[in-house]
């Protein structure tokens, strides 16, 4: 397997057709999903043809010039429609999908690529494989349904723990429970036939993100970044980070990628502060990009060595009135903000990506939240 920064030339990239849209793998109710498609642009080249939510075009040219002006290099050629059946007219092109589903396998059959997914996009499934293959994780029980769990199972398994359906996103479906009449008003919450999970709660305030990539020269790590959370939703990402515990997910890593395994897959770990030595726990992996996936990308290309992605609110429902230009990334100081999902800002939120030392990104988000 190729380690990240390798110094054997890739591969160069084939043109692609990229669709980033999240609504066929998004929870209902998060502001603004639809236009999510947006922040895919920062990870584009020019020749690429990217697939745009059209709500967006009254902010193309603002994210364009702002990523002129910092030196960041992305497509032009923009389709405004991202309905899946438009890449089926591109044969040609390589796809590049946020997650390949079912709708995408349907346009775009690769039957190896979509199982694997399917497979283990199940937290049950990963479970599975994680004992098989000596992958370090909680102490879990995994249910067919929640009627499966019985009443000594209830009351002995180790509290605080969590209930969680086993396919979810964004942290819905995720329960947790201080004690057995929290877990049995938890279980009341699923209807019979939901695949569970149960797990003990792991006593740790720090949560990674391990990002691998497939090329076409293999399977490479791509990024470890630390998660921000705000409860169990995912609000951005720092690098670089103090743990960086590849060799606990590999064998599943390498496994997914024998399976059949495309583009961006990423393992949240936790890690586990006892004495010197931290234990890391592997909670789940995400078979597609992640948010760190585009802030990511933007920093591998403009070769940031320290930065922080986050998602900030904002009054302003327009880049047109966002004043940035005094403090956007400088190339020549490597500091500054940069826009990464920019689409959503017309319903009042808005992710960057703010680069340079800690101290300067203490000063860049002072400013920048007093801007927004």
């Amino acid at each position: 397997m190729r380690r990240a920064l390798s110094f054997i030339e890739p591969t160069p990239a084939p043109a692609r057709i990229i669709n980033h849209d999240i609504m066929g793998c998004t929870a209902e109710g998060v502001s603004g999903n639809h236009l999510y498609s947006g922040r895919a642009l920062g990870l584009t080249e020019p020749g690429d043809l990217l697939q745009i939510h059209p709500e967006l075009k009254s902010q193309w040219t603002y994210i364009r010039d702002h990523y002129q002006r910092i030196g960041l290099s992305h497509t032009e050629q923009i389709i405004w429609d991202v309905g899946q059946d438009v890449l089926s007219r591109y044969p040609e092109r390589e796809v590049c999908v946020f997650y390949f589903g079912a709708g995408e396998h349907r346009v775009r059959p690769d039957a190896a690529w979509f199982r694997a997914v399917d497979f283990i996009n199940s937290k049950n499934n990963f479970m599975s494989v994680a004992q098989r293959l000596g992958v370090p994780v909680p102490k879990t029980l995994c249910f067919a349904q929640t009627p499966d769990i019985s009443d000594r199972q209830l009351e002995t398994f180790p509290h605080p723990c969590y209930l969680k359906a086993a396919v979810s996103v964004s942290g819905v479906g995720i329960y947790r429970c201080g004690d057995a009449a929290e877990l049995r008003a938890a279980i009341g919450r699923f209807e019979p036939g939901v695949p569970v999970q149960l797990q003990q709660e792991v006593a740790s305030n720090s949560f990674l993100s391990l990002q691998y990539r497939v090329t076409a020269d293999g399977l490479e790590r791509l990024a470890a970044t630390e998660q921000i959370l705000d409860g169990y939703a995912h609000q951005g990402n720092r690098f670089p980070v103090p743990h960086a515990p590849w060799e606990c997910v590999e064998p599943m890593a390498e496994w997914l990628y024998r399976e059949g395994m495309k583009k961006i897959f990423a393992f949240d770990m936790a890690v586990v502060q006892e004495g010197d030595n931290p234990d890391y726990l592997a909670i789940e992996c995400n078979p597609r990009f992640t948010g760190a996936s585009y802030p990511t990308a933007i920093a591998h290309k403009l070769g940031l060595e320290c930065w922080v992605a986050r998602v900030f609110p904002t009054r302003h429902r327009s880049l047109a009135f966002l004043p940035l230009t005094d403090i956007e990334y400088n190339p020549h100081r490597g500091e500054g903000v940069i826009l990464v999902n920019w689409g959503t800002i017309l319903v009042g939120k808005v992710q960057f990506l703010i680069a340079g030392p800690e101290a300067v990104q203490e000063q860049l988000i002072l400013e920048l939240e007093r801007r927004l």
